[in-house]
């Protein structure tokens, strides 16, 4: 097997080899892979990476493929009401096995969500929604035999909620007994799992050669079995050169197509564009806590900044249509997301804001951004429109994991980037964006430095609500605060549109998932 890995890499290790054929049992993808940072569920917070979970683990439950508003079984073959309106009674799939054949069980579920709270990684403050902490997570659950456990939590947050924090990728289920024997130093299997799976998903992580290629192999015992053999996730970084292999069926499948290499591709008649929905979000943030440049702190920057941004032009003349314009931090096609506009590109008004502030002109910020369509494109049209305002915006293109790197450490000035949906429903987005509590997670408010107590409460009140008109009113008040007045500019929300040769088929892919359902997919 190892020596059938070595040769598919081998293949594909020209990005410009003529006309390569690729094996009928394996999907070959291109896309940059410069954004993985980790593989273990725990850590794993990036598209590429997370998308690539969704293949290598199962969560208890799933959103539905075709009806992602609703809930469908994984490893969960059933749940109900627990002892209490905190709590909920989980029954196992009874012939649910890991890759390594090791059965699943209840004691594999408590192990994954404690490992998860402890190890305290980057997605960890989705568990913390439930009020579980490295102090109190080792009583939250109840073991009732091997296939049936109680989940319970602190939180006043409702058993729907519960259901659908359960079903992001840091609540995937992982083989205790596989992790235990690769810990070191009381890691809990982290380092092991950077590039090792143990899962119960249809594939498993087989290898992975940094920035080159992840290849993942069908797990022996998923049921019901995928229908390739394996999947080659193949690095290229270059849009262009994703283009001209997919042209070439060199590659079945390419993702991150600027908006010219979709045109172009359009006309071929080998291939497909698929379009799918997308629940990314993408923003403009100020880092306030950015003691070099005080201006960025200043609440008339932020409000300047929403008049500087050319909408319509990045919209409809850059990305061609790719992208829609999106103003609030909830997604089109999520319960209460609101869809108005009231910002345009102003410059009069801008200046304006900025001089009664008392910023001066030749400001000058430095954005960090992702060095790949469409971000350094979006980079340079604000650079252009935040110029005509006196504002000097120095771009920091850089590879994607380094983005994420900088952005946790708080170190940046300005950021453009995307923030996807970890489950459906609103609170996914409200407590990324409009909660931070001292000694709480580090959210996005947190990362921008954004002291937001009373804002955080009302986040915390929106979650615990469980009448569901009054629940939609409180988040529609929360993106309006957003919107209006926080260092946050939301300025798009896009379908990924994807190229496609004609013979794969079966392709699908969640608006919450950032790569196909690889189990689905059929190629002839």
């Amino acid at each position: 097997m190892m020596r059938t890995i070595i040769v598919i890499i081998a293949l594909w290790s020209s990005a410009f080899s003529l006309f390569a054929a690729t094996p009928k049992d394996t999907l070959v993808v291109a896309v940059p892979l410069d954004g993985i940072i980790s593989f273990d569920p725990a850590e794993s917070f990036e598209t590429v990476s997370n998308g690539v979970q969704r293949n290598l683990y199962q969560t208890l439950t799933e959103p539905d493929r075709t009806s992602p508003q609703q809930l469908t079984p994984l490893l969960a073959a059933r749940w109900q009401p627990g002892s209490s309106a905190r709590s909920l009674l989980f029954t196992l799939q009874p012939d649910a096995r890991f890759a390594s054949g090791n059965p699943v069980t209840a004691r594999d579920v408590v192990f994954s969500l404690t490992r998860a709270v402890q190890l305290n990684k980057a997605p960890s403050f989705i568990l913390a929604e439930f009020g579980w902490t490295p102090d109190n997570i080792a009583t939250q659950f109840h073991v009732v035999n091997d296939k049936q456990l109680e989940i319970r939590w602190p939180a006043a947050i409702g058993q729907d909620l519960a259901l659908r924090l359960l079903t992001a990728p840091v609540a995937s289920v992982i083989d205790s007994q596989t992790v235990k024997q690769h810990e070191q130093n009381g890691d809990l299997g982290n380092r092991w799992l950077h590039t090792h799976s143990a899962g119960s998903g249809a594939f498993t992580l087989q290898q992975y050669v940094p920035q080159q290629a992840v290849v993942l192999s069908a797990s022996p015992h998923a049921r019901p079995a995928p229908h390739l053999q394996r999947v080659l996730l193949k690095g290229v970084a270059d849009a262009g050169a994703r283009r001209l292999l997919i042209e070439q069926g060199d590659v079945d499948v390419a993702y991150q197509l600027g908006p010219d290499q979709i045109d172009a591709l359009r006309q071929q008649q080998n291939l497909r564009i698929e379009s799918f929905p997308s629940s990314l979000v993408y923003y403009l943030a100020f880092n306030t806590q950015n003691h070099a440049q005080p201006e960025l702190a200043n609440p008339a920057l932020w409000r300047a900044a929403r008049w500087l941004v050319d909408y319509q032009a990045i919209s409809h003349d850059l990305l061609k249509g790719q992208y829609r314009v999106h103003q609030s931090f909830l997604p089109q096609g999520f319960d209460g997301a609101l869809e108005s506009e009231p910002f345009h590109y102003d410059v009069a008004q801008a200046r304006a804001i900025l001089s009664q502030a008392g910023i001066k002109p030749g400001t000058r910020i430095a954005l960090t951004v992702i060095n790949q369509p469409p971000y350094i494109d979006i980079a340079q049209a604000l650079q252009a429109s935040f110029a005509k305002a006196d504002i000097t915006i120095e771009l920091q293109p850089v590879a994607e994991s380094e983005l994420w790197s900088r952005m946790r450490g708080r170190d940046f000035q300005s950021i453009f980037i995307y923030w996807g949906a970890d489950y459906i429903d609103p609170n996914t987005n409200a407590s990324a964006f409009a909660f931070n509590v001292p000694g709480g997670a580090k959210t996005l408010a947190w990362r921008v430095g954004w002291d937001i107590p009373q804002l955080s409460a009302e986040t915390r009140r929106a979650a615990g609500e469980s009448d569901a008109a009054k629940r939609r009113a409180l988040y529609t008040a929360l993106q309006q605060r957003v919107q209006q007045d926080s260092p946050f500019i939301v300025t798009l929300q896009g379908a990924q549109q994807v190229a496609i040769r004609n013979n794969i088929s079966h392709a699908q892919q969640g608006i919450g998932v950032s790569l196909l359902y690889f189990d689905a997919v059929r190629k002839s």
